[in-house]
């Protein structure tokens, strides 16, 4: 079984090409239509009148505003990008007032004084605030570590609420669509070698059949996880999707829908006769999978009683309802035990019918 395992794994390093198209086709498609695209920082070059402002309440504040990235520079530096069109606007920030030095009049103008104009008058606030303090030695610093009031908000929703995220909905929806093509790629070299003959080879030597199965099925069930992870990866650490602050919790829940998908994978093989007819069956399973399973837009929108009910048979609808209820409504693993015990049912019943159904072909 190892062995077999290591050639598989050999193959898939010298010809990766489909592993890499999905991949990045998820990775695309989830990235384009999240809108992360749109979340990137605008670059201000900012100039400050006094050394001590870059690490001051006004500096610090700037640099939470996640709609800006300043870039801090000299003045003739700032003047100079602004001139050659490197940047639309710049700033200049003092002690008590700044400056906007706009090169390109765009709505970036606006919402970049707005921002810079909330912090300064915030900061008066809290100099007022002070004044008003007897205690001389106290500066503003202070006064936000050690405020005299705090103020808590929140918020409420009914049970039936709908919490929806096109970022989180994109990205869930288009990695477990992908994902079903890879493994399904993978799992068809067992109707292609038994076919050709190459099991009944195998099976001579001291190589057992269950071993075959359970290599090839290891295989697929490895490669379609590493698509997953890889896809998690880019969106956690390079685009800052937070999946709720349980990043790796999120890629355990997502084992059992990996394991579902591999079994119908079998099913699909064992009903099969050739390639062809494969690469025809697969795009139909896949496509309708994640239309009705809420891959491409929420099942809670759906109000068709015909789609909700073929829903219920569906592993990716157990899949996002499983991602969706950790990174979104903040469930916990015991409350999402109904969906991940669903998708271990649906994937025992179909790898138990697909392995039967290839051996009574004796294909």
């Amino acid at each position: 079984m190892i062995g077999i395992l290591l050639a598989k794994f050999k193959l898939f390093l010298r010809s990766p090409g489909t592993f890499v198209i999905f991949t990045a086709m998820s990775i695309g498609f989830a990235f384009l239509l999240s809108g992360a695209g749109g979340m990137t920082s605008f670059q201000v070059p900012a100039y400050a009148t006094e050394e001590k402002i870059r690490d001051s309440y006004i500096g610090e504040q700037l640099e939470e505003v996640n709609a800006l990235s300043l870039q801090w520079m000299s003045e003739a530096e700032m003047v100079e990008q602004i001139a050659n069109g490197k940047a639309e606007v710049g700033v200049v920030l003092g002690e008590d007032s700044f400056k906007v030095i706009v090169g390109v009049d765009s709505p970036n103008v606006t919402m970049i004084e707005q921002s810079i104009r909330d912090i300064y008058k915030k900061k008066h606030q809290l100099e007022q605030l002070v004044g008003q303090l007897q205690d001389t030695e106290m500066d503003i610093q202070q006064v936000m570590r050690s405020p005299i009031f705090s103020i808590q908000t929140g918020s409420f929703r009914s049970s039936d609420a709908v919490v929806y995220d096109s970022s989180y909905q994109a990205l869930f929806g288009f990695t477990l669509f992908f994902v079903i093509y890879t493994i399904a790629y993978n799992v068809l070299p067992i109707l292609i070698e038994k076919k050709e003959g190459v099991w009944d080879r195998v099976i001579l030597s001291p190589v057992r059949k269950w071993e075959m199965y359970v290599a090839n099925l290891i295989y697929s069930f490895i490669t379609g996880y590493l698509q997953i992870l890889i896809i998690f990866f880019v969106f956690r650490y390079l685009v800052g999707v937070d999946f709720n602050g349980n990043f790796f919790i999120t890629l355990g829940l997502l084992i059992p829908y990996v394991f579902a998908i591999v079994s119908l994978s079998v099913v699909i093989t064992a009903i099969v006769k050739n390639v062809q007819q494969f690469n025809a069956v697969i795009p139909i399973v896949a496509v309708s999978m994640a239309m009705i399973g809420g891959a491409y837009w929420p099942l809670e929108i759906v109000e068709s009683k015909v789609i909700l009910t073929l829903s219920k048979v569906n592993p990716l609808t157990y899949g996002m309802e499983v991602l969706n209820g950790f990174a979104i409504y903040g469930y916990s693993v015991e409350e999402l035990l109904f969906p991940i015990s669903i998708l271990v049912m649906m994937g025992v019943l179909l790898m138990g019918l697909g392995i039967h159904l290839m051996e009574r072909r004796h294909v």
